[in-house]
């Protein structure tokens, strides 16, 4: 008998609808429930999801808190002369606040050193028939250079420029056209400070035009270094007090700062140098940054758990959101020991409003105010050993930690979603075995109809065949 694939094929019942009807009245109910709990699930671990990500801000921002570098930050505040910029300042966190008229008397140089008149007559002139050696220093810079035989004034120029060793010396040519002074060689060394004069030397007389000129040590060299292409120190002042450095920065002139000569003062008619007003005072603006990124961070968490604990939320009655709030507010409330007068945050200008938002307040004082009495007080507060930044950083790794309360929970709801996965998938195979069974069940009620049918239509045949048989019409 041939394979009936549909049902009611061979009765002519509907009995496709009949196994449909059977199988969705096991069905639908179930993959209803299914589809509840996984929406449930989902929208729960989504409400966890927003609640962890804010508290991670807001971590990230605590960490901040409880570094007691970001409230040691001082600011240097310049005011230029009306002839340009002439210093740049660097303030350190230990430096002390204060007020400094600043002049730049000298700027740092380095040496030139110039050939005489006639040494050398043009660019092409050789230096050295036979060779040799020359040496150059600078302070406690120095480096050697072959000199090869013939060798020409513009092949040194270009070996001294070229030369890896080299510590910051430039060597050009100047052709003057003039008869008996010829081309000049020109070199001028990067390295500053009045001790610092360019030396050059070579193992042979027949260099003497080369080396440095010294009316002691060297009276025969021929490269000359003027009054006033002498390597200097730079010279400031800082409130009438000369201070020398070799370079144009000067570390701790000032104790814990740097500043850097960045051009010479101009001198009036009386001969006075203008001068730089600096202020170097706490960088109020930087604490005033962190504390209101607490304050934003921090709401952002208090929403999200009023948000999502609200009636026909997922997290509505949830323990551990409710815990997590009275211990958010325990933090913030940490009774301080070593801040100075501050014994809470809630002293420097901070307080929590009756929706448990926390805000700026002047109730006790505002925080202008705790910055001007007591500006490293406040950095205590927060970022001491009991401060309150330490107290919210263990709360906020308790929830937001690899192995935190959070994690746990968006761990188990994951893990009940992926149960619910493989429950959907085995009644699924349930509900194809039943239709399976069905069809068998109804293939073979259908067959056994068909065969009736098959000898109802036969025995009427016959008995119509039979000698006064008549047929009812």
């Amino acid at each position: 008998m041939p394979l009936i694939t549909s049902a009611g094929v061979g009765s002519g019942l509907d009995l496709e609808s009949i196994i449909k009807a059977s199988v969705d009245a096991e069905n639908r109910p179930k993959m209803q429930q299914f589809a509840i709990k996984d929406e449930r699930l989902s929208v729960e671990l989504s409400a966890i999801g927003e609640v962890k990500s804010a508290l991670s801000t807001l971590n990230d921002t605590v960490e901040k808190l409880a570094d007691i570098d970001n409230f040691n930050k001082r600011v240097a505040n310049i005011t230029q002369p009306t002839s340009g910029d002439i210093i740049s300042v660097t303030p350190t966190s230990d430096i002390s606040v204060g007020n400094f008229d600043i002049a730049v008397q000298q700027l740092a140089q380095g040496s030139r050193a110039v050939s005489t008149d006639g040494a050398f007559d043009n660019a092409d002139s050789v230096v050295s028939a036979s060779g040799g050696t020359l040496s150059f220093a600078a302070g406690s810079k120095s480096f050697d250079l072959s000199v090869t035989a013939g060798m020409t004034l513009n092949e040194l120029r270009d070996a001294i420029n070229a030369d890896e060793n080299n510590f910051g010396l430039t060597a050009n040519i100047v052709n003057t056209g003039i008869s008996g002074v010829g081309s000049k060689l020109v070199l001028t060394s990067s390295v500053t400070g009045s001790s610092n004069n360019l030396v050059i030397t070579s193992d042979t007389a027949e260099m003497d035009a080369l080396e440095t000129y010294d009316d002691t040590l060297n009276p025969t060299g021929g490269m000359i270094i003027s009054a006033d292409d002498e390597a200097k120190d730079a010279i400031i002042s800082i409130d009438g007090l000369l201070v020398n450095s070799e370079t144009n920065t000067f570390k701790d002139a000032v104790q814990d700062m740097t500043i850097t000569a960045k051009a010479k003062s101009v001198q009036d008619s009386g001969g006075e140098y203008e001068t730089a007003k600096l202020n170097i005072d706490y960088d109020r603006e930087s604490v005033n940054t962190l504390i209101d990124e607490l304050i934003t961070n921090y709401n952002a968490v208090i929403g999200q758990i009023g948000f999502r604990t609200r009636i026909g939320e997922p997290l509505n009655g949830d323990s551990s959101m409710r815990s997590l709030d009275d211990q958010l507010i325990s933090a913030l409330s940490t009774s301080l020991t070593d801040a100075g007068p501050f014994e809470s945050i809630f002293d420097i200008g901070l307080g929590v409003d009756d929706e448990g938002y926390l805000e700026k307040s002047s109730l006790v004082r505002s925080l202008n105010e705790a910055m001007d009495s007591n500006f490293d007080d406040i950095g205590t507060a927060f970022a001491g050993e009991n401060g309150v930044a330490k107290q919210l950083e263990s709360l906020l790794g308790n929830y937001v930690d690899s192995s935190g309360i959070l994690k746990q929970r968006e761990d188990s709801l994951n893990g009940q979603i992926k149960e619910l996965e493989e429950d959907v998938l085995n009644h699924e195979y349930r509900m194809a075995s039943l239709e399976d069974r069905l069809r068998k069940q109804y293939a073979g009620l259908d067959v056994l109809i068909a065969q009736m049918q098959q000898t109802q239509n036969y025995l009427g045949a016959q008995l119509a065949n039979l000698p006064g048989f008549t047929s009812k019409k």
